[in-house]
């Protein structure tokens, strides 16, 4: 028996399986009703609305209802979609015993320890028969599963057929009815003429000794089984006009409490209060099996009406179980699939005609009529196999097969012996290994020993493990084995492997546990592992060295690197065997070969992107539709944004993916569409991270930024359209915009007329003066009314004008950044011919057109020539001027800019750290601000050059020449240039061992200055820095935590230092002071420290309460000081204290603190933030704050905004 769920709850008095979904439905002595996922094993739902025990439950067969009955008298009608009572039949007048669902009518069933069964009709919620008959109480009715009877089983010692054929015709539709039919209908409450009624008594059989507590039809043969209290279990069967007994079967030594036909099976199964469950012969009513429970007695038994499962209820919940194993033993060879049907022949199956042969031989004769064979191993050179069952703790049996199947003959030769696992090694050898003496032999075809090999101690199974080699499976290892030097390979620590599946080449094996899967080589060297919630089933590899696995609902797939996803839904559980393109083969549990159509582009595509073949993946992407937010995200996970963008269809996701691979093109183009001013500022970063600074025009025109436009055209050495911006800043109206441009073009004579008309007419003197404009200087004194004598001027410097570009780089970009253009790029745009995507080359559009007059003053009309040159934004001509040719672009990813390991470090990781490692001090702090919310760096300043000059060596070189850099890297093995990350000093050992310890022995020496300059340093090295595995993650977040606890209660303690000048005695100071100096005192108490410090702190606290007469605050902490204090002395010193204070517990001074609210402190008010208060906190520490303080940098880590929204901070790649 295979147990598949167990449930632990009081007595199980009624079971019901429903009929398509791994539900089951278990009614308790309890008085509640259990929903249960099987499968799962998790509890859906409780119902609870029944008084008293419930004895019976039934699902109805295609309506999302079941009926319940009980101690209560009442009989219930639930919806388990809305999980509620729809509604109660009364009319039983004692205990409700059992109940059940009519297979197609609106009826349900009902027995009762008032001596009647009942029929109901569910839809109209009305009583349509009341069968009476049995004196004692009826423990048990069922309605035939095809024909108008039904059964009953009653304490009286009998068990009752009933017909209710006229029943269904009083209340069927009233169709095509004889007119004594109408007669019946119309008299529906009145007997016939013999007295009868709707359901009259078909036969009484009678036999049993004692009462009867369960009674069953046979799904189709004319059959009954009743079980009863004289520990029986009886076989009867009936004809149109008779019923007799046909046989007992003995062998409960206690009341048998339920009994039932095999739905699929000639069995009987039975369950007793002696604590068994007993399977029965049907045919030679002779005992197959038992299974007996150690302290639970057994109450009710159900069978699943589609698949081969039981369940059995008892004294402490109920159990889902199988008779047997339903895998069919299989062995594949080529194109041949050889396996064991349900009648036990052996068949072939031709995947390249898919045609199944007759069958070649009947294993009749092995094993036990009901146990079907565990394994079958095939010998291609002999034509022979090797087939083992449990039967008999264990058999096997070699025989050969014919060369033709015509029919199922029975073997000629056969070899037959002991043993749990038999496998050809050789095509003369096989293995057999028996558990019982745990020894392993090999044997020839003669079935005589040649050698015999002691395997590990635990040893349960063996497979075969290669060529010349097994593999030996523990409860938790694998061993491989190699049979000639008898002598163990290899070993694996891998626990309840059930089963092995090598790949076609022979190099790889899955090892299958029951909800894990483990790939190796053909060494045992583990390769990955996956983790699935549902059971594991079966596996088979596809030729490209892809694992297809089956659950019970899916069917799998899983790479060797141990990404895995879902192929199919599956309705039913299937065995793979075989998978070879589109088709699927496999066998069910019905042991017939089934072909599955299988999509594989998914894990193809995945396949070709592990392996890098870009062409494999062109065409995936050219010839099917693999679309979806999984693929996407795991094209970003794995580091392909550039191939995500193949699939990717809506624009805002485009523009992202666009971003982050650097393709500027794509970027544009979904900017252009979306139009949103977050998106062009964005776009506008990265094109100048590229330097690409024609896009970077575009997208300040966009914005209208006008100061950044004129900084770059200064910067990109183009003086015409530096001068149209002067023009269109006078258009504007916007002097300072005006002064700045003409400071960049170096045109003194402007600023002077724009500083007279704005009247500064001093500045405008001196900016004359000083670049020897006397006759300008002159005029304006004469305006001002003043001459040289009466003005003193400060010294004047030399003019210095404004740098000019040395190369016309406006005339061409100067990449400084690869573009992202990998070798699937590449690929990608080779197939569109011989045109090159050039993603630097943005032609100039006239992209503000007429708004720039709009956004004037209204003096353009009357601008003249000046309007034409400011007339929208059309600056030069439509194509891009060729580069000169003496201009040389050093920057040029051809010169090996960009392509250093500082770039793949930022590009391989997510962390702050390595950022700041690679220089890219920017992206590090967009980064900190996403994650922590940081917004303030000056403290974060000597973290970043400290993390920049670590990575990084120089070697001097020859004279003349600049040293050799070295770059420091912390992952030193590492080949994969996807992978490689610069080393990060200060790690979190270093700080922890370091900044926290140096910070604790600073709390215990009372250097509270110090203490707190060492955790706010700490935090400022943990906020930067990267760890190597999530455990280490959690203890870096945990320290961070710790930290901040730290820095706020020793801030608290200094506060109250500064406020009362260091002093204990505080009754010189005002009111106020005393008051707030007596509140710091007590919420120094309050953060989470480590015990040791929170005691210094009580202790602290205890005394200068003392000190200041608080007894009440006093009793308080010396109270707390017992309950949680670790100094002795301290202990000692707070009794006498609390002796003390409790002759008059009141404080001379009232203060806010409750010792019994739940409250935090705000780190900058130093006030309580009590539970339930609104309040805002630190996105990186924790640390709390009122809301009024949202938005302004964190007092403990000085880094990050309060409130701020963040993702969380990340140290692992």
């Amino acid at each position: 028996m295979l147990t598949k769920f167990e449930s632990k709850s009081s007595r199980a008095k009624g079971i019901a399986f429903h009929p398509k979904r791994p539900w089951i439905l278990v009614s308790l002595h309890s008085s509640t009703i259990q929903l249960w996922d099987y499968r799962m094993g998790t509890l859906i739902d409780r119902f609870e609305e029944h008084d008293g025990p419930v004895r019976g439950v039934d699902f109805h067969k295609t309506q999302p209802l079941f009926v319940s009955g009980g101690d209560d008298y009442k009989i219930k009608v639930w919806s388990y979609q809305t999980r509620r009572c729809l509604f109660t039949l009364n009319g039983h007048l004692d205990y409700v015993r059992t109940v059940f669902f009519h297979h197609e009518l609106p009826w349900i069933i009902s027995s009762s320890d008032d001596q009647t069964i009942r029929i109901w009709n569910w839809q109209n919620r009305s009583l349509i028969c009341t069968m009476t008959g049995h004196n004692h109480y009826t423990m048990c009715a069922q309605f035939h599963p095809k024909d108008d009877l039904v059964v009953s089983a009653s304490l009286d010692q009998s068990v009752r057929v009933w017909d209710i054929s006229g029943l269904r015709k009083k209340h069927s539709a009233p169709t095509s009815m004889s007119f004594e039919d109408q007669v019946a209908r119309s008299n529906q409450q009145q007997a016939d003429m013999f007295g009868n009624t709707d359901a009259v008594v078909k036969f009484v059989l009678e036999g049993h000794d004692r009462g009867v507590n369960w009674v069953a039809f046979h799904p189709t043969l004319p059959l009954i089984v009743s079980a009863g209290d004289d520990r029986l279990v009886k076989l009867w069967r009936m004809s149109e006009t008779k019923a007799w007994e046909v046989d007992t079967c003995r062998g409960h030594f206690q009341n048998a409490s339920a009994a039932l036909f095999h739905p699929h099976q000639d069995l009987i199964l039975s369950v007793g209060e002696d604590k068994t469950i007993r399977v029965w012969d049907l045919n030679r009513r002779t005992s197959v099996q038992s299974f007996k429970r150690e302290n639970d007695r057994f109450w009710v038994i159900a069978a699943h009406p589609e698949i081969n499962l039981f369940a059995a209820g008892h004294d402490n919940g109920v159990m889902v179980f199988k008779l047997e194993r339903e895998r069919p033993a299989s062995a594949l060879y080529q194109n041949n699939l050889f396996y064991i049907t349900k009648e036990k022949h052996v068949r072939s199956y031709d995947f390249t005609k898919n045609v199944e042969s007759p069958s070649m031989l009947s294993l009749k004769k092995l094993g036990n009529a009901w146990v079907p064979p565990r394994t079958l191993s095939y010998n291609p050179a002999e034509r022979s196999v090797l087939v083992t069952t449990p039967a008999d703790s264990g058999t096997y049996e070699l025989m050969s097969l014919p060369r033709d199947a015509s029919g199922a003959v029975e073997p000629t030769s056969t070899h037959r012996g002991n043993g749990n696992s038999a496998v050809f090694v050789a095509r003369n050898r096989f293995a057999v290994f028996n558990s019982q003496n745990q020894q392993i032999d090999i044997k020839d075809l003669q079935n005589s020993t040649t050698k015999t090999i002691k395997p590990p101690a635990g040893t349960t199974d063996m497979v075969f493990g290669g060529t010349g080699c097994l593999l030996l499976i523990a409860p938790t290892h694998v061993y491989l084995y190699d049979i000639q030097q008898k002598k163990q390979l290899a070993e694996l620590a891998v626990s309840g492997v059930k089963y092995v599946v090598w790949s076609s080449d022979g190099l790889h094996a899955a090892l299958l546990s029951k909800h894990n899967v483990t790939i190796v080589d053909k060494s045992l060297k583990q390769i990955s592992t996956l983790h699935e919630t549902i059971r594991i089933k079966s596996a088979t590899w596809d030729d490209a060295g892809v694992l297809l696995y089956s659950t019970l609902n899916h069917v799998k797939y899983a790479l060797m690197n141990g990404d895995n996803g879902i192929v199919r839904t599956l309705e039913h559980v299937v065995y793979l065997v075989r998978v070879k393109g589109r088709s699927l083969y496999c066998l069910d549990r019905a042991a017939k070969p089934k072909v599955l159509t299988i999509d594989p582009t998914e894990y193809r595509f995945k396949l070709a992107l592990v392996k890098r073949h870009y062409d494999e993946m062109l065409n995936i992407i050219k010839t099917s539709s693999l679309v979806g937010q999984s693929i996407i995200s795991y094209l970003q996970k794995k580091g392909y944004p550039e191939i995500a963008l193949q699939f990717v269809q809506d624009p805002t996701t485009r523009f992202d993916l666009a971003i982050e691979c650097g393709n500027l093109d794509v970027a544009v183009e979904m900017a252009q569409q979306l139009d949103r001013p977050k998106l062009w500022q964005r776009l506008g970063v990265e094109a100048l991270a590229h330097g690409n600074h024609k896009i970077v025009e575009m997208t300040y025109q966009k914005q209208r930024n006008f100061d950044k436009l004129s900084f770059l055209y200064l910067t990109t050495g183009d003086q015409e359209k530096l001068n149209r911006m002067a023009k269109i800043a006078e258009h504007r109206g916007d002097i300072t915009s005006q002064f700045q441009n003409s400071i960049y073009l170096g045109d003194v004579q402007s600023r002077i007329e724009m500083l007279k008309e704005v009247d500064q007419y001093p500045l405008a003197y001196v900016t004359a003066k000083s670049h020897g404009l006397e006759d300008e200087a002159q005029a304006i004194l004469e305006a001002s009314g003043l001459s040289e004598e009466e003005i003193k001027l400060p010294t004047l410097g030399k003019p210095i004008a404004p740098p000019k570009a040395v190369t016309p780089t406006f005339q061409g970009n100067w990449p400084t950044k690869p573009t992202g253009t990998n070798a699937f790029e590449k690929a990608l745009t080779a197939e569109d011919g011989d045109a090159v995507v050039d993603t630097n080359g943005y032609g100039e559009e006239d992209l503000l057109g007429e708004d720039a007059a709009a956004a004037g003053n209204g003096t353009m009309d009357e601008a003249g020539d000046d309007d034409d040159a400011a007339e929208g934004w059309d600056m030069g001509d439509e194509s891009i001027p060729e580069v000169e040719e003496d201009f040389v672009n050093v920057e040029s990813a051809e010169a090996g800019a960009g392509s250093s390991e500082a770039d793949l470090w930022a590009r391989n990781s997510p962390l702050a750290a390595d950022h700041a490692a690679a220089g890219s001090f920017d992206t590090a702090m967009n980064l900190l601000n996403r994650q922590v919310g940081a917004v303030n760096f000056k403290p974060l300043e000597a973290r970043f050059l400290e993390i920049f000059q670590a990575t990084r060596t120089y070697l001097p070189a020859n004279s003349g020449l600049p040293p050799l850099l070295n770059y420091v890297r912390r992952t030193l093995n590492e080949t994969d240039s996807r992978k490689v990350l610069p080393l990060i000093p200060r790690d979190l050992e270093s700080v922890l061992s370091i900044e926290i310890a140096n910070g604790k022995n600073a709390m215990k020496a009372n250097k509270l200055e110090d203490g707190r300059a060492s955790f706010k340093k700490a935090l400022q090295l943990l906020m930067v820095n990267a760890v190597s595995s999530q455990g280490q993650a959690q203890e870096a977040l945990a320290a961070v935590q710790q930290a901040a606890q730290y820095v706020l209660a020793m801030s608290i303690e200094l506060e109250r230092r500064t406020l009362t000048g260091g002093s204990t005695d505080i009754s010189s100071f005002d009111d106020a002071t005393k008051k707030r100096s007596l509140e710091l005192s007590a919420y120094f108490t309050v953060p989470e420290i480590e015990p040791q410090h929170q005691t210094l702190a009580l202790f602290s606290a205890m005394n200068f309460a003392n000190k200041n007469k608080q007894l009440g605050s006093l009793l308080n902490f010396a109270n707390a000081l017992i309950e949680r204090g670790t100094n002795a002395k301290f202990k000692e010193s707070a009794r006498k204290l609390k002796a003390v204070a409790e002759r008059s517990p009141t404080d001379a001074i009232e203060i806010e603190y409750d010792t019994y609210a739940e409250f935090e402190i705000c780190a900058a008010s130093y006030t309580p933030i009590y539970a339930g208060e609104a309040s805002s906190s630190c996105p990186f520490d924790g640390t709390k704050y009122h809301t009024k303080y949202k938005g302004t940098v964190c007092k403990v880590c000085e880094v990050s905004a309060i409130g701020a929204p963040s993702s969380g901070l990340r140290l692992t790649v």
